[in-house]
Order: structure tokens, then C-alpha cells, then sequence
């Protein structure tokens, strides 16, 4: 008998369309500090990817056949999977209300997804005083967590934050205003053709967490110039500076980030770009400047703000193949539904 709850059920009920949809309806109501960062993270952690896993009569040989390296379980990260979001800095609060939703809940009353998104939010928001639209972008995160995890492994999970008390301090338009400056060129910077340096920065948080490019010079090759810590010691992927990389051909995946800051100021996305990336599932849009990009071919042009996922793989084909033998069941049973006599009367 399964010890599901009626919220987790719900929950169950919801696919990537029905994510898709809902993500769309409540962007409107998120705060632009958080807008982008809010689609990252469902970038990082896919839906997909976890049912994939979930549904595999193998798992661990799934794991190797697509390549999965890193922490890509969302239950071992419920409280830091989404450090770079701005509402992090509410997480106990948001915690703490959508498990009494989740308690509260009832299948007869219940409403839409991002309705009840929405819903607790607003209630936070009342009762903490914060400006709702820093907390509908934590608020669905929470939902998804809840859903890849388990309502108790969720409710399990202490429910801080990490981030120091001077990061966590710092307004949304502080962040914003970091975002958007122009890397000074000194005097007469303005004159200058060659040579010219961008900051990139990778993680908001922490005030080291930046290094230097020259302009053209793709975000991976400027990444490995850093040696500012020990880089492999952290992250066992992180082989040359804060950005994991390997083939700098764009043929492993590995070097995957999303763009919180400064998408404008990157290359647009190359015909070889744009394939892999598709193939690799991490995001799927023919857009020239997306959220997702991969390092070592993203060109930069301009300070950018990036996040570093704590994982990579190449699952986009394999679940691409899944939803059309999916298609094609889905189609012999309808023929063969067709080809049946009428019953007679």
C-alpha cells in the first residue's frame, strides 16, 4: 500500500507540459532578479531526467550510459540546489509554508499549479512582509523539489540557507546593478581595439568567485587561467579553473552553464552549439543568446554572471527516443483500435 500523500499525488499528475505551462504563467509574477535564474534551475534539474531515472529497470547502467557525472540527485541538494536564486534567502520561510500546504492539501478542493504556487507565496509574503515576487520564482522550485524528492525527505531537510549575512543582505537591485556594469578599460578605454578584459563572475555569493577574459576569448579558456584555489579539491569535474571542461569541442557537455547576467554579451549560439546542446538535453531553443550555453563556446564580448550546474551528462537524445517509441506505441494500439469490426448490434 503506498504511503503516498494526496499532495504528492498531484504532484505525480504534473509532466513536463503541465511544468511547461505553468512556469509560463507565473514568470509575469516574478521579480526580474530572479526571472532568469528561476529557468535556469529547471534547466539544471529536468523533470524528464528524473523520471528517466526513475522509470529505468536498470538505473545505474542508465547513469552510465548517459554519461551522468556529478550530483545530479536533487534529494541530496534540497537546500542548496538553488543557492543562486535570490529567494534562497527566504527558503526556511517558503520550506516551512509549502509543507503545510502539502499537509493542509485536499484532492476535492484542490486548484491549478501555479495557482497554488502562487497562493503560497501571496501567504508568505503577507506574513513575512517580503515583496511577493521574490517568492513565487523559491516558491515553484519548492514545488518541484517536493516532487523529485518526496514530501518527507523534504520536510526532513533542516531548512537553511547558504549564503553569509553580507550576501544575504544585498537588495535585488544591487544584484541587478552588478549584472548589468560595464567592465571599466581604464582612460582612454574607450580608444582601445585590442586587449580588452571582461569579469566573468560564477558565483554571486562569493566575491572571489571571478576571473578575467580577454574579449573573443570563449568563457572555458578564460575559466582555466584561474588558479586562485584548488579547483579539483571542490569539484572533481573542475579540472582546469571553476568551469568543468573537457573536449572544448563541444562534443562532452561538460562545461554547461547558465546565464544569470549578460546573455547579450556572449557570441551567438553556432550551428555546432545549438545541436549539441539539444542533444545533450540541456535546454532545447533556437534562440541566439539562451539561458543555457556551453562554455568553451560561448564567446564573450562583455562582463557576464554564469552558474556553474553541479553535474553534466548527455540525456537529450536517449529521452528523445523514449517519447517516440512512446509515439509509435501510442499508434499501433490507435490502428489497431481502427482495424477492429464494429461490435454487432
Amino acid at each position: 500500500m503506498s504511503n503516498e500523500t494526496s499532495f504528492e499525488t498531484f504532484l505525480g499528475q504534473q509532466n513536463e507540459e503541465a511544468w511547461a505551462s505553468a512556469l509560463a504563467t507565473l514568470l509575469r509574477s516574478i521579480h526580474e532578479v530572479d526571472r532568469t535564474a528561476t529557468q535556469i534551475w529547471f534547466a539544471f534539474y529536468p523533470l524528464s531526467l528524473f523520471c528517466a531515472l526513475k522509470d529505468a529497470d536498470d538505473r545505474d547502467k542508465l547513469v552510465q550510459q548517459l554519461l551522468l557525472q556529478g550530483d545530479y540527485e536533487l534529494k541530496d541538494q534540497i537546500d542548496t540546489s538553488h543557492r543562486f536564486l535570490y529567494g534562497h534567502r527566504f527558503w526556511p520561510q517558503i520550506k516551512k509554508a509549502v509543507a503545510a500546504h502539502a499537509d493542509s492539501f485536499s484532492e476535492s478542493a484542490q486548484s491549478s499549479l501555479p495557482d497554488q504556487i502562487s497562493k503560497v507565496a501571496h501567504d508568505v509574503a503577507q506574513q513575512s512582509k517580503i515583496d511577493e515576487s521574490l517568492l513565487v520564482g523559491i516558491t515553484a522550485v519548492a514545488f518541484m523539489t517536493v516532487q523529485q524528492t518526496g514530501l518527507e525527505a523534504f520536510k526532513a531537510a533542516p531548512g537553511t540557507i547558504s549564503i553569509d549575512k553580507k550576501h544575504a543582505k544585498k537588495s535585488p537591485e544591487q544584484i541587478l546593478r552588478g549584472r548589468a556594469k560595464v567592465d571599466s578599460q581604464g582612460l582612454l578605454g574607450f580608444l582601445k581595439t585590442v586587449n580588452k578584459q571582461f569579469t566573468v563572475t560564477h558565483d554571486e555569493n562569493d566575491d572571489r568567485a571571478q576571473y578575467k577574459l580577454n574579449e573573443g576569448q570563449d568563457l572555458a579558456w578564460g575559466a582555466a587561467e584561474d588558479r586562485s584555489r584548488d579547483w579539483v579539491a571542490i569539484d572533481p569535474r573542475r579540472i582546469e579553473g571553476p568551469i568543468p571542461v573537457e573536449c572544448r569541442s563541444a562534443s562532452c557537455g561538460t562545461c554547461w552553464v547558465g546565464v544569470v547576467g549578460g546573455a547579450e554579451r556572449l557570441s551567438d549560439v553556432g550551428v555546432r552549439e545549438g545541436k549539441k546542446i539539444k542533444e545533450f538535453g540541456y535546454i532545447d531553443s533556437v534562440e541566439p543568446k539562451p539561458l543555457i550555453r556551453l562554455a568553451c563556446q560561448a564567446l564573450a564580448q562583455g562582463a557576464v554572471s554564469v552558474v556553474i550546474p553541479p553535474w553534466n551528462g548527455q540525456f537529450g537524445k536517449y529521452l528523445k527516443s523514449l517519447k517516440a517509441s512512446e509515439s509509435q506505441i501510442a499508434g499501433l494500439v490507435e490502428q489497431d483500435t481502427d482495424a477492429r469490426p464494429e461490435a454487432i448490434q
